[in-house]
């Protein structure tokens, strides 16, 4: 989500063919990329796969992923008429991801957020006032994707930014004969543990797949902001408003995490992600970078184990300081 705003469409592709070359398969985007959002770089992320895809000819050794933008999100409205989930909204969105990535079909398209209100984005309880005049249209939604599978557009549906509320919805869909939903994909890291309390459970029973975006938590668990550091071109120095784990509680508890990465000769975003690696409800871990630098380090994670005494500790400051960036 960083191609066209923080790296160029060269950056990009050297990333990308680095991340090839090192046994990555899985390419996650979405429409409204790249990220911060402006209208003039929407869109430029895909275009930027898709013009690396072209390049190569290795559409069919890599399992790419988008996302049609949802509603309640004011800052999108001049990406169409309507952000919601109707047939016109999807055709105008999955559409437009096809022909910037340069592709005739999406191994995996996700709802990026529900269209009902739901605590996401640093809210941490839910309240159900804004969804008082929302309609349930899970099967429409279901019936209107299964559509473009039937077409060969897309071959699975996920979502993003759900709840268990929603995932569960789809799945009563399914078991009345509708297409399943084959993954979910959240923020989740050391500072945002959130799912585990009830979300994993209707994963893992549910056999729900879970792309964990964020594991560093825009950066935070790099370390590199510690001592109010602020370092130059990174994430949260370049746009401070990005400040959901940069509380003074998100601090202490990287610190804590710090000094355990140090303790066992680990660095603090290894340690980070192969906590992430570890969990037995992840399947894809969504690692993001600006540098060819950063991404080595954060593929190598893949072959950091974390130990029993390590998770321990991990799990101590958890309990001492839970989830401080919901």
């Amino acid at each position: 989500m960083t191609f066209g705003r923080q790296n160029t469409e060269t950056e990009g592709h050297e990333q990308l063919d680095f991340a090839i070359s090192k046994g990555v398969n899985f390419i996650d985007t979405a429409e409204m990329y790249a990220v911060p959002f402006i209208p003039e770089t929407q869109g430029l992320t895909e275009q930027y796969i898709g013009s690396w895809l072209a390049k190569n000819g290795n559409r069919e050794k890599v399992v790419l992923a988008s996302k049609i933008t949802g509603s309640g999100r004011g800052i999108f409205n001049c990406m169409r008429d309507n952000l919601d989930f109707s047939k016109t909204s999807l055709d105008d969105a999955l559409h437009k991801s096809l022909n910037r990535l340069q592709t005739d079909y999406l191994d995996l398209y996700q709802l990026h957020w529900p269209e009902r209100t739901v605590n996401i984005f640093g809210v941490r309880d839910y309240n159900h006032a804004p969804n008082a005049q929302w309609e349930d249209n899970f099967s429409q939604i279901l019936d209107r994707l299964e559509t473009y599978v039937k077409e060969g557009k897309i071959r699975h549906i996920g979502l993003s930014n759900e709840t268990p509320f929603g995932l569960m919805r789809y799945m009563e869909e399914h078991r009345k004969g509708k297409r399943k939903i084959v993954s979910v994909q959240n923020a989740y890291n050391l500072l945002q543990r959130r799912d585990e309390i009830g979300f994993t459970e209707a994963l893992q029973m549910e056999d729900v797949g879970y792309l964990a975006y964020s594991p560093l938590a825009f950066g935070v668990l790099s370390g590199k902001y510690l001592n109010n550091e602020k370092p130059d071109d990174a994430r949260v120095t370049l746009f401070p408003n990005y400040s959901r784990y940069s509380s003074e509680s998100s601090a202490r508890a990287t610190e804590k995490y710090s000094e355990i990465a140090k303790r066992h000769g680990l660095s603090l975003p290894q340690m980070a992600l192969a906590f992430v690696n570890q969990q037995p409800f992840v399947t894809s871990n969504i690692i993001g970078a600006t540098s060819i630098e950063q991404l080595s380090e954060n593929i190598d994670s893949i072959d950091v184990v974390l130990s029993e005494e390590i998770l321990k500790e991990i799990n101590t400051v958890h309990a001492q300081m839970p989830n401080p960036a919901p």
